[in-house]
């Protein structure tokens, strides 16, 4: 039997994913004749599942209802020409290319090595050739035909790509154009595209938050998948913290090591891969002041706001600033006046190597 748990980042866990609210919003709104939101931001630490709220969404107003309905969904590399990629999507599109009759552009969609991707070719005047206008001529004939466009972009950050297709893309809500986009990043990466000159639009779009899956929900994706009792079913759930790289991790080492080794040295294994391909990353994604903060919260699970407060002694004052930071991050969870670390074992792996 294929492993049904997927430990690649970034991709869609077909077997064992766990559905959440956050897609739940952005379909809803996007199920409108016409969409009040324009924007989606999702933001969380690293392996939270990120892409795969995004890849929900993606693959529901994909489907054969929601094309009947006039959805185009296109995904765009922001490493490369965004626009480019942009205008290839659209011109493949048959209503397109027998509604644009310009001898200035000719673009080929095409794979293009082992990655995939969109390939742009054009024959034109250079004097008087502009990307942006033929884009709009496009989307002309798109809002013509009542259709409505989904950009889905993973990992955004301040790139001169990305800077541009945005500057772009605010354009064309202006003019009206059925165009909407859902990208996820890092949240220090999307708040510095955001506060890029001209892009209001980009800052004020919807955030969303990556959230701790559910504890029931996790214990019984294992009790299903794995055929464990239901004690050792939420001892797994628990251990992860909802977090759900540790999630799929865990439940893939069980997969291939329940039956020959101890449960107490595939958690060990579980640790070893979490500080190896995500803590060791996200540690060092952090600012010297994220670390002075996360350095006090290893002794126990949570503390109250005065105690940490005391802990910090001089930099005491800086307590709300550091604690939101960390918070949008992803790094720590607050309830009730009290905060704790989030990741499973995220202490240990600050004692012991941050």
């Amino acid at each position: 039997m294929q492993n049904p748990f997927s430990t690649t980042f970034s991709k869609f866990p077909e077997y064992s994913y766990i559905s959440t609210n956050e897609p739940r919003e952005m379909i809803d709104n996007f199920s409108y004749d016409s969409p009040s939101e324009s924007v989606y931001k999702i933001t969380g630490i690293r392996g939270s599942g990120k892409t795969v709220i995004m890849a929900s969404v993606q693959e529901e107003l994909k489907s054969e209802d929601n094309a009947r309905k006039g959805w185009l969904v296109y995904t765009l590399n922001p490493t490369r020409d965004m626009l480019h990629q942009f205008a290839a999507y659209l011109y493949s599109e048959k209503f397109i290319k027998e509604s644009i009759k310009s001898k200035s552009i000719s673009i080929s969609a095409s794979i293009l090595g082992t990655g995939g991707g969109i390939g742009y070719s054009a024959q034109k005047d250079e004097k008087y050739f502009d990307i942006g206008v033929e884009i709009r001529k496009m989307l002309d004939v798109v809002k013509k035909k009542k259709k409505k466009i989904l950009i889905c972009v993973d990992e955004v950050s301040k790139t001169n790509d990305m800077v541009i297709f945005a500057l772009e893309f605010g354009g064309w809500l202006i003019s009206g154009y059925p165009v909407y986009i859902v990208c996820t990043g890092l949240y220090e990466n999307v708040i510095e595209l955001g506060n890029t000159k001209n892009l209001t639009f980009f800052r004020r779009g919807t955030s969303i938050e990556t959230k701790p899956l559910n504890h029931v929900k996790m214990s019984e994706m294992y009790r299903t998948l794995l055929g464990v009792d239901v004690d050792i079913s939420k001892r797994m759930a628990s251990i992860t913290n909802g977090y759900a790289y540790a999630f799929q991790q865990l439940g893939a080492l069980y997969f291939k090591k329940g039956k020959k080794e101890s449960f107490d040295g595939i958690v060990n294994e579980l640790k070893s891969e979490l500080f190896s391909y995500s803590y060791e990353k996200i540690w060092e994604e952090l600012t010297d002041e994220d670390r002075f903060l996360a350095s006090l919260l290893t002794e126990k699970e949570e503390y109250k706001r005065a105690e940490v407060i005391e802990l910090m002694g001089e930099k005491s004052g800086n307590y709300s600033m550091y604690r939101d930071r960390l918070l949008k991050r992803g790094v720590i969870l607050a309830r009730q006046g009290y905060i704790g670390l989030n990741p499973p074992f995220f202490a240990e792996y600050i004692c012991d190597y941050g």
